[in-house]
């Protein structure tokens, strides 16, 4: 198998834009370019399939060469929205390569409608940095949908960590991300299904205006950092209209993220929609203006979290999750401003010495369910920091998922007002 493999930076502009371009299409469009009746013959020679420049789509052959070609004259085509189309019925054994820009064109469409599958991991050559498996960057407007199957083929990678753990004792090991979205302003990903990535499926770093819909991810309850969505230093994200359900996060939000809505997303199994971690190794990092809404949690060992590190530095603030459902979930609602304590700490020092990342400003409105643990809210806050501030629960009402069990809420160091809640919530005001 080859190692890396680049994809050639174009760096002309287009000078003509239309807000047409950004809308996905469907196979009626495809249809009319096959047809030539799309409209004039420049916009009929702008769809891109990696047959014609050699691939072979048996799961078998070594596909990345011909990807690599397909997109060059994609990014160069000056069109009116070059396409690269994969088409269905095929399966596409991919090494790992980067789609790079800027591109010629102001849109670009990927049009997934057959199957990307990755090596083994015992077949990944020099494998010089494992960051990601797929990689598109500096792209704006860059359209990817589709019926098709992203498959990291991630248990060949659980296992051989697993063993490694098990001989050399690391609990950590190097795997790569599946699909890396780096730089894409003006991103629309939707209708594509990521199974088994090796660690997280999809990773969104450095990009605005984003919209991520109608997607499934999914993984077994078991794998490892199997998380769905992890988003980093990028903002105005939407996520919509999705199915998660993963061995960890179904969404992570991380540092230098704001203005993130995430609205009608199913989680489960995983371990619910994360704000964080913040401040590891004692980093200054801040996540704000996040909207969690009509989301619902099945099975899940998380809810809705907040998780920050002891010694960071930073915040996590005006945060809101409304309307959301729990079904048997372990723990619901979480802050938890103790996550890990690191191994540089002296745990028996005075932790209100320790500088912290502020939590303040969240909201929980109409959250209802059920618990599969006893705890059904946790608010653990570090003196150190003031604690976390202006919480605000209403409409807060989670009930046992076995009869009989008795569910209360802990709370440390955490201030602000309930409206209503139920189980009682003694931390905050009333």
């Amino acid at each position: 198998m080859k190692g890396l493999l680049t994809i050639p930076v174009f760096l002309l502009l287009a000078s003509y834009c239309s807000c047409s371009r950004l809308e996905p299409w469907t196979e009626d469009n495809f249809d009319a370019l096959d047809s030539g009746s799309f409209g004039d013959r420049e916009a009929a020679t702008t769809k891109f399939n990696p047959m014609d420049y050699g691939a072979v789509g048996n799961g078998q052959t070594d596909d990345s060469l011909a990807f690599i070609k397909a997109w060059e004259h994609v990014c160069a085509a000056d069109g009116r929205l070059p396409t690269f189309y994969i088409p269905p019925g095929k399966t596409f054994l991919l090494g790992q390569v980067q789609f790079k820009g800027p591109c010629k064109a102001s849109s670009v469409h990927v049009r997934l409608s057959g199957s990307l599958i990755a090596p083994h991991g015992i077949s990944w050559g020099g494998n010089d940095g494992l960051e990601a498996w797929i990689r598109f960057e500096n792209i704006d407007n860059l359209i990817i949908d589709g019926e098709g199957k992203i498959d990291g083929q991630g248990q060949s990678w659980w296992t051989a960590c697993a063993i490694k753990k098990q001989n050399v004792g690391k609990s950590k090991c190097q795997k790569p991300t599946a699909f890396h979205i780096h730089g894409c302003n003006g991103l629309k990903l939707s209708g594509l299904t990521h199974l088994n990535s090796a660690k997280n499926h999809i990773s969104l770093s450095g990009s605005n205006n984003v919209i991520i819909s109608n997607i499934r991810i999914i993984a077994p309850e078991e794998s490892p950092n199997t998380d769905g969505i992890d988003i980093s230093t990028s903002s105005n994200v939407m996520i919509q209209n999705s199915f998660i359900g993963t061995g960890d996060d179904c969404i992570a939000i991380n540092s230098g993220s704001s203005w993130i809505s995430i609205t009608g997303v199913t989680c489960g199994p995983g371990h619910g929609i994360s704000i964080g971690s913040l401040g590891e190794d004692g980093a200054y990092q801040t996540v704000e203006e996040v909207n969690v809404e009509n989301c619902s949690f099945r099975g899940t060992d998380n809810g809705v979290r907040i998780k920050t590190w002891r010694g960071g530095r930073g915040y996590a603030r005006k945060i809101s999750f409304k309307h959301i459902n729990f079904m048997n979930t372990k723990n619901p609602i979480v802050i938890n401003q103790f996550y890990f304590d690191k191994n540089s700490l002296d745990l028996q020092a005075d932790i209100k010495n320790y500088p912290e990342i502020k939590v303040s400003d969240v909201t929980f409105f109409d959250l209802h369910g059920t618990s599969a643990n006893e705890v059904a809210i946790s608010l653990n806050c570090n003196e150190g920091s003031g604690g976390c501030s202006n919480i605000f629960m209403d409409g807060v009402r989670i009930t046992p998922a076995v009869p009989g069990m008795n569910l209360h809420a802990i709370c440390s160091n955490a201030h602000g007002k309930v409206t209503s809640a139920t189980p009682y919530v003694p931390c905050l005001s009333h």
